[in-house]
């Protein structure tokens, strides 16, 4: 009886998730999100956000497939954090905790959202190239979700957030050239009809939790945003929140596919065959011999530096799946790749004082976003044994 709620809710949430999306698919391009310049110079200054992403993004490398560690009661308590050892530790990382209670960072994050949000009343859209307005809508996309976010953070999973009749996604929170949208407009519609339902496109729209792509230390650009697209894609389908399977009859993958069937429309044949053309490692060969494939890879947990994980003893600096190699960029083509101080090796107190100091040079080096004082740099007198091994 049992398993036969479980699967009849699976399928009431499968047929939700599937309407939700269906009601933006078909709806038109509105009229100023139309057309392009192929031959336009015009290119968008994201100097605000990138300096934001470079002091508030931790990256963490690409995923090894190790499980993370058993966590641990801290002494004094028996309260263990439940975390998926298999994903925990992977995906970059947002220091939401600078922005839960300080509103003037929050104001920061407003502005760039409001200014992004502005650029098509100054200047339409259609003059632009086809990849510059596909970087400012991911963009403009992102800095939203990260906004709300922000608004109910420390919120430590954010299901609710992104699935069900009050999803963010679906409220028209932005008005672009006097048009309100929603995300799932711009994801759904604008996205999936200028873009040529292009999969690529759902690798670039940070939805704030582990379980989805992973969010960059600079913004994205008309001439860099396809060869992001492709490394966050790459990154994403070779790691266990992506893609996961142990000679077993179906091949798992994660949720994101299902919640963004209108991009595979022949689901099985038309996933498996993009997901070959980024899988690495044995996961290729047992995708091709799957009976089939089953999307059922969740993990709803915010992409935040620490959480409430540092309270109870598990905090992802704790062990090294997913997190080998990230202070030389190990195999991340990314141009910004290892720039981040490292989160493995060191303990939480040693990883969260490297990164004041990167989030200080950042703000200091730019001088167009201000996050506000977080804590004196180490001094020479500190313990030198913390910061062997490798520092920047």
């Amino acid at each position: 009886m049992k398993k036969f709620i479980n699967v009849v809710s699976l399928l009431v949430f499968s047929l939700f998730a599937i309407g939700a999306v269906a009601s933006t698919q078909d709806t038109p391009v509105p009229e100023p999100f139309r057309g392009f310049d192929a031959n336009s110079k015009l290119t968008i200054d994201y100097r605000d956000l990138d300096s934001l992403l470079d002091t508030v993004v931790l990256y963490t490398g690409r995923s090894n497939r190790k499980k993370a560690g058993r966590t641990q009661a801290t002494t004094g308590t028996r309260m263990k954090i439940k975390v998926n050892r298999a994903t925990v530790n992977e995906g970059n990382r947002f220091y939401f905790e600078v922005f839960g209670e300080n509103p003037q960072n929050q104001q920061t994050i407003s502005k760039i959202r409001s200014r992004l949000e502005s650029i098509p009343s100054a200047v339409p859209l259609a003059t632009f190239s086809r990849d510059e307005q596909l970087a400012y809508w991911i963009n403009l996309y992102n800095i939203t979700m990260i906004e709300e976010i922000v608004k109910i953070y420390p919120k430590p999973e954010l299901e609710d957030l992104l699935v069900g009749e009050d999803s963010i996604l679906s409220k028209q929170i932005l008005t672009v050239a006097g048009v309100p949208l929603s995300l799932n407009d711009i994801q759904f519609t604008i996205l999936k009809h200028n873009y040529d339902s292009d999969p690529l496109v759902i690798y670039g729209l940070y939805q704030g939790i582990i379980g989805g792509p992973s969010i960059r230390k600079s913004a994205y650009t008309g001439k860099y945003v396809y060869a992001d697209l492709i490394d966050n894609a790459m990154e994403f389908i070779n790691s266990n929140r992506g893609t996961y399977s142990r000679n077993s009859r179906d091949f798992r993958v994660s949720s994101l596919y299902e919640r963004n069937a209108a991009y595979f429309p022949d689901f099985n044949a038309d996933l498996t065959e993009h997901l070959l053309t980024y899988l690495e490692g044995d996961e290729k060969e047992e995708l091709q011999t799957a009976k089939g494939i089953k999307a059922d890879i969740d993990d709803w947990t915010v992409t935040d530096l620490y959480g409430s994980t540092r309270d109870l003893g598990a905090s992802m600096a704790n062990n090294s799946a997913a997190l080998d190699g990230a202070v030389s960029g190990g195999a991340n083509p990314s141009r910004l790749a290892g720039r981040s101080p490292v989160a493995t090796r060191y303990s939480p107190e040693v990883v969260q004082r490297l990164h004041e100091i990167n989030a200080k040079k950042a703000a200091e080096r730019s001088g167009t976003v201000t996050i506000e004082e977080m804590g004196e740099a180490p001094t020479e007198t500190d313990n030198p044994d913390q910061h062997s091994n490798g520092s920047n």
